[in-house]
C-alpha cells in the first residue's frame, strides 16, 4: 500500500468538477445538508446558506468533492468570486478554479 501521495494518488488526481459556463443560477438555499459523495464524513450537518461562515464551508466541500450538477446547485458563480481569496482549497483545485475565472473574464471582455 502506497504511503505517500502523488499526482495519480490522492486528492491532486482527482478532476475537478467544473461547468463551462459562468451564469447558472443555484438551486440551493435555506437549510441544505450535502449529498454522501461530497461530505461524506459523519455527522450528517446542516448549513444555513444565508450565514457566510456556512456558504464558505459548502462551497469549499462543494468546490473540493462535488460534481458537476452539485457546483451548479449549491455555489452561486458571482458568489463564489467574491468568497474565492477565503476558501481552502487544496492546490490543483484553486488552479483549476483560478484558470476557469480568467477564461470567463477573457469571454466577458471580448463582448
Amino acid at each position: 500500500m502506497a504511503r505517500t501521495r502523488s499526482l495519480t494518488l490522492g486528492p491532486a488526481a482527482r478532476p475537478v468538477a467544473i461547468p463551462e459556463a459562468f451564469d447558472w443560477e443555484p438551486a440551493a438555499s435555506g437549510t441544505v445538508t450535502l449529498p454522501f459523495h461530497v461530505r461524506w464524513s459523519d455527522p450528517v450537518v446542516a448549513y444555513d446558506m444565508a450565514v457566510r461562515a456556512d456558504r464558505l464551508r459548502v462551497y469549499e466541500q462543494v468546490l473540493r468533492e462535488g460534481t458537476e450538477a452539485d457546483v451548479e446547485h449549491y455555489v452561486d458563480p458571482e458568489e463564489l468570486a467574491a468568497l474565492f481569496d477565503e476558501l481552502v482549497l487544496p492546490p490543483t483545485v484553486r488552479r483549476t478554479w483560478e484558470e476557469w475565472f480568467l477564461r470567463h473574464d477573457e469571454a466577458r471582455a471580448e463582448c
